[in-house]
């Protein structure tokens, strides 16, 4: 339904966008994901029509949108501090758009309490804005979002002035308001798993270009690069030199690693790569012995810190004077302990 094509945005005569293409398709929720002032918020402005890039075009079921005014895009963006008016109640607040769109007011009332229903807020209709809070402040913004039924929907990071717990709750509401309108949504966030929960498809923005675009299952399974990696919160990253392709092995400062999967054309014998190493990967070996030292797929070393996780121990593993890895395991151990780890080669990922 939405194309955005090469994108380009220059801020502060420097470039902030570049040539940044996505799709949206009908019914599909799409999150725009990357940090602070990688361009996701000035992106969404421009596809709203209150910015102009550089170059580039967004185009809306083939058409050109250039041309075309704001109020009559009719694309929905619901800004990240909800724009609410503080001496309009909350049904005035939702149907304030309608009124400047002149509908009739029979119609303006049957959309504002269809839109109130749907985020739960039928009962707040006459309640001042200003008496309510966060969460229901967020609600309203997004019945005000709704109710001239747009055909798009745009959210710009709506949570982020949450407390976690309301956060986890307003996310699955979101997740099932946007499953059961089956109107097309962009959600623009920092925050990887509200992505995850919410979209079909990830975006991934970083210095202006897109990074990666995939599932949050491919995301998550297989990031592009480093980069991705790491944004993800992937902390185990280690440097190393293509040693063999088939089976694929990486030589690296703490040991040498088989990978699991087949080789990408562009990793070469001799090459530069990356490795990410699932903290669920491994499993406790033995206390060290001198014969279990560099093995393939093993990592050794004191145990720097434990954290109990639940259902698991989070340790640091002190592998190297310069390098740290952390590993979830269902062992309690000791800092101070020695020990040897064997990797799964199916949790490793060669980045090139």
């Amino acid at each position: 339904m939405l194309e955005v094509r090469e994108i380009r945005k220059n801020y502060a005569g420097k470039p902030l966008l570049q040539g940044v293409s996505f799709c949206v398709g009908a019914g599909e929720t799409v999150c725009l994901l990357g940090p602070s002032g990688s361009g996701k918020s000035t992106l969404l402005r421009i596809i709203a029509g209150l910015e102009a890039p550089e170059a580039g075009l967004v185009l809306w079921d083939g058409e050109d949108m250039a041309s075309i005014p704001v109020h009559r895009r009719n694309f929905g963006l619901m800004f990240q501090d909800y724009a609410l008016l503080p001496h309009r109640n909350v049904a005035e607040n939702v149907g304030f758009g309608l009124r400047m769109q002149a509908f009739p007011k029979v119609e303006i009332k049957s959309r504002v309490a269809e839109a109130l229903d749907k985020v739960h807020m039928a009962a707040f209709a006459q309640r001042r804005v200003t008496d309510l809070s966060g969460g229901e402040q967020q609600r309203v913004a997004l019945a005000r979002t709704l109710a001239p039924r747009p055909r798009l929907i745009m959210l710009d990071e709506p949570l982020g002035a949450l407390d976690r717990t309301l956060r986890e709750q307003l996310i699955e509401e979101l997740h099932q308001l946007l499953q059961s309108t089956g109107i097309p949504a962009i959600y623009v966030t920092h925050d990887q798993e509200e992505a995850f929960a919410l979209a079909d498809r990830l975006v991934m923005l970083h210095d202006g270009k897109v990074e990666q675009v995939g599932s949050p299952a491919e995301v998550y399974g297989h990031p592009a690069s480093a980069w991705a990696a790491s944004f993800l919160g992937f902390n185990n990253l280690i440097a190393g030199t293509v040693a063999a392709r088939e089976p694929l092995c990486v030589n690296t400062a703490i040991g040498v690693f088989q990978v699991g999967g087949l080789p990408g054309d562009a990793v070469a014998v001799g090459s530069q790569v990356t490795l990410l190493i699932r903290p669920t990967g491994a499993r406790l070996v033995a206390n060290i012995h001198p014969e279990d030292i560099n093995q393939t797929n093993q990592v050794s070393g004191p145990v720097e810190d434990v954290l109990f996780q639940g259902d698991v121990f989070r340790i640091g593993l002190r592998c190297s004077p310069a390098i740290t890895l952390q590993f979830y395991l269902a062992e309690p151990l000791t800092p101070g302990q020695s020990v040897v780890l064997a990797v799964e080669p199916g949790s490793i990922v060669c980045l090139e």
